[in-house]
């Protein structure tokens, strides 16, 4: 638990760890097998996990009641059966985050003695979990996991803003990772690790796991060696953008004439008077306060209606 003190701190979890981190990433796969990092070095990412790490903070200090330390580990890249191997057999919450726009889908794993300590917490005790671990959750506890999907979801996507627009929505937590749908053993899959500790307590972990498939429309971005504060907009979102805006609506009007008069005349007029006005051969055809173009008076199907003789330049930005 991270708030229970710890003789000696121990601020990464074990690991198989074999061969020396190229750039802050592990690359593990087997002699002949296919080449499970189609990316190089994954600059971005690993910044993309400090800063996401950075987030962290703000969403388990409420939960944990006390102020915390997060960080980023050094990436890992390695199929799916193999991540599946090295994780205990004790109860893990696996809740898919499906990526959107898209349906690709990260996960979100976190040891189960972590996640029924934050629910004791939440309900108001100490956070115990219990000395035996059950081998699945309450209702209560899949309630508690699925909270904390929609806790990281915002700062997940504010981190994934300078490469790629993601959301991401937490779907039902599984125990089983075989349950979870369109994930095969042999995925190539990128393991972002997150540490979380207070004070001298032993650290608890949190992994954001990505498919490789997932990634590789933007591995531009992720292999660059700077990441900047805009991203390339992506076709589908720019898609979706285009149509909002094109349905947006705006009051068209014409101003038929502008007649002036003298104050004396103003001031004595009653019903039934006319005041008269010139309509001209071009009038101003207006968007809110600025000038559209010009058009000439007329009817169309029985309707008044203006037809459009001149319309003003884009370049001049609609000058009034």
């Amino acid at each position: 638990m991270v708030n229970e003190a710890s003789a000696k701190t121990r601020e990464r979890r074990d690991r198989d760890r074999s061969g020396a981190p190229k750039d802050g990433v592990l690359h593990q796969g087997v002699l002949g097998g296919a080449k499970l990092n189609p990316f190089g070095d994954l600059h971005s990412l690993q910044h993309l996990s400090a800063r996401f790490a950075r987030g962290l903070r703000g969403v388990f200090e409420p939960l944990l009641r006390q102020e915390v330390r997060c960080w980023a580990e050094p990436l890992v890249v390695q199929r799916f059966t193999d991540y599946r191997a090295e994780r205990s057999d004790a109860l893990t919450a696996w809740l898919p985050l499906i990526m959107t726009p898209g349906m690709a889908q990260a996960l979100c794993i976190m040891d189960g003695k972590f996640v029924l300590e934050m629910l004791d917490m939440f309900f108001g005790g100490t956070g115990a979990a219990p000395h035996t671990l059950p081998t699945e959750f309450s209702p209560a506890a899949e309630a508690m996991v699925a909270r904390i999907g929609q806790m990281i979801a915002a700062p997940l996507k504010t981190a994934w803003e300078p490469m790629a627009r993601f959301d991401f929505l937490p779907t039902r937590v599984e125990v089983n990772p075989a349950m979870i749908a369109d994930l095969d053993g042999e995925d190539a899959m990128i393991v972002t690790r997150f540490g979380i500790a207070a004070g001298a307590a032993k650290p608890v972990f949190l992994d954001l796991v990505y498919p490789v498939s997932a990634l590789k429309p933007h591995a531009p971005s992720l292999t660059a060696k700077v990441v900047g504060k805009s991203a390339e907009p992506d076709p589908a979102w720019r898609t979706e953008l285009t149509r909002a805006a094109m349905n947006v609506r705006f009051p068209i009007r014409s101003v038929l004439a502008e007649p002036v008069v003298k104050l004396t005349m103003l001031m004595d007029l009653k019903p039934g008077d006319v005041i008269p006005i010139t309509i001209s051969g071009d009038v101003p055809v207006m968007v809110g306060n600025n000038r559209l173009g010009c058009g000439t008076v007329g009817t169309s199907n029985g309707f008044a209606a203006i037809q459009l003789t001149s319309i003003t330049s884009f370049d001049e930005g609609f000058a009034a």
